[in-house]
C-alpha cells in the first residue's frame, strides 16, 4: 500500500522500465473495476515508440511519473500537436494518458510537469485529455451508463474531474455518446429511405476489400472533407491514416464499412461502423498470449454490440437524408451479424444538427465526456 507520507516526485519518462511502470500503472488504479477495458500493453508501448506511431513524425511528447517512495501513484504525457497549432492558429498543448490515485498532491505536480514543459515550448494553454490528438481516446468521463465503455473510448475513475478541477482545469467542451437498441428505429426513417432513394437515386455499397488502398484513398478524402469545419478538428496525416487503417484492418467487416455513391459512382459519404471489441478486450488483461488469441477468436463471435466510429458526407450532400441511409443499412448489416445494439460517439455537444440527427434515430444519448482547457 502507498505510503501518503512518503515524499512526492515526479520523474519524466525516459528509460524502457520507465515506460513500462507508466503501462502497468492502470493495473492498480482499476483492480477491483468491472467496467475497466485493460488495453493491450503492446498497443501502448507501440504508441510511444517514434518508429511505430506516425503522431511522432509531425509533434512531440514526453510522458511523466508521479512516484511515492517506491510506488507510482500517477502518470501523464504533455503533448506537443505541431498541426494542431498551424492548422487552427492557436498556441494550445495537450495532456493525455492521465491516470492517478486519488491525490491531489500528486495530480497537481504531474500538471505542473506538463506545464512547464508545454511554457518551454511557447504554448499559451493547455487542453485535454487527449491521447495523442482527438482523432484517438479524446476526452474524461463524467456521467452516464455504469457500463464499459465501448471501442476506443475511455473510462476513468469517479474522482477524476475533481482532480482535474482541482489544479484549475475547467471545462472547455462537452462530447455526447448515443445509444440505440434493435428495433427502436422510429417508422418514418423506412419512409425517408424510400423518399431519399428515390429523389437521388444514391446507392449504398460495401468496403471492397480487395481494394482496400484505394477504398483508402476515397475514405480520407471524405473524412477530411467531412469534420474539416468541426471545432478541435485536425485532419490525419496520410501516415496517420494509414496507421489505425493497419490497426483496425483485422477487425473490420466489409459488410459494416460502407459508402453512399451517386447514380454515377461519385462516393459522397462513408460510414465504418466496428465490433465492439472492447468486449472481447475485457477478457485478455492486456496480453494476446497464444491463449488469448483462441479467447479472442471464441469471444469476438460473442460481441453484442456495434460502435459507428464514423459517418461523414460531403458538404453538398447533406441535409439530404443521405445519413439516414448510411445509418439503416449499418444497422440492419449489424442487426444481421448478431449485434443488437448501436453506440454513436462521439458528438460535440454543440453540433446540434448532428445531435438532433441522431436522436430522430431512436437513440438515446447515454454518458457524457468532457474535455477540460487552463491557460499557461
Amino acid at each position: 500500500m502507498t505510503n501518503p507520507a512518503s515524499p512526492l516526485l515526479v520523474v519524466p519518462v525516459e528509460s524502457r522500465a520507465d515506460l513500462r511502470r507508466f503501462i502497468d500503472l492502470p493495473w492498480s488504479i482499476y483492480r477491483g473495476d468491472p467496467n475497466w477495458v485493460p488495453p493491450l500493453k503492446r498497443d501502448v508501448r507501440a504508441a510511444f515508440d517514434p518508429t511505430k506511431h506516425p503522431f511522432h513524425l509531425h509533434s512531440e511528447v514526453q510522458p511523466y511519473l508521479a512516484l511515492r517512495g517506491r510506488d507510482v501513484v500517477g502518470r501523464i504525457c504533455a503533448i506537443r500537436n505541431r498541426n494542431h497549432e498551424a492548422i487552427h492558429e492557436e498556441s494550445v498543448g495537450f495532456f493525455g494518458w492521465f491516470e492517478c490515485i486519488d491525490d491531489p498532491e500528486a495530480a497537481e505536480a504531474l500538471f505542473d510537469a506538463v506545464r512547464g514543459w508545454l511554457r518551454g515550448r511557447g504554448l499559451t494553454a493547455l487542453r485535454g485529455p487527449t491521447s495523442f490528438s482527438t482523432n484517438e481516446t479524446t476526452g474524461l468521463l463524467i456521467d452516464g451508463d455504469p457500463r464499459p465503455p465501448v471501442l476506443l473510448m475511455a473510462h476513468n475513475p469517479p474522482w477524476y474531474p475533481a482532480l482535474l478541477e482541482g489544479c484549475g482545469l475547467r471545462k472547455v467542451k462537452d462530447l455526447y455518446c448515443w445509444n440505440i437498441l434493435e428495433g427502436a428505429w422510429p417508422e418514418h426513417l423506412f419512409r425517408a429511405e424510400k423518399l431519399v432513394t428515390r429523389r437521388y437515386g444514391t446507392r449504398i455499397r460495401t468496403l471492397d476489400m480487395s481494394k482496400f488502398d484505394e477504398e483508402l484513398l476515397l475514405i480520407r478524402r471524405i473524412y477530411n472533407a467531412a469534420w474539416e469545419k468541426n471545432w478541435g478538428f485536425v485532419p490525419m496525416t496520410d501516415a496517420e491514416m494509414d496507421h489505425m487503417a493497419a490497426e483496425l484492418k483485422p477487425i473490420i467487416d466489409p459488410d459494416l464499412a460502407l459508402f453512399a455513391e451517386t447514380p454515377d459512382g461519385e462516393a459522397i459519404g462513408f460510414t465504418l461502423a466496428l465490433p465492439d471489441f472492447n468486449q472481447v478486450l475485457h477478457k485478455l488483461n492486456g496480453r494476446l498470449t497464444p491463449l488469448g488469441l483462441l479467447k479472442a477468436l471464441y469471444y469476438k463471435r460473442k460481441v453484442t454490440c456495434l460502435r459507428v466510429l464514423i459517418l461523414g458526407l460531403m458538404e453538398e450532400w447533406r441535409g439530404k437524408g443521405i445519413d439516414v441511409l448510411l445509418y439503416l443499412a449499418i444497422f440492419r448489416n449489424g442487426t444481421a451479424a448478431g449485434m443488437n445494439e448501436a453506440d454513436m460517439s462521439w458528438i460535440l455537444e454543440d453540433n446540434r444538427k448532428m445531435n438532433a440527427g441522431i436522436e430522430r434515430l431512436g437513440a438515446r444519448m447515454y454518458r457524457t465526456y468532457r474535455l477540460y482547457e487552463a491557460p499557461l
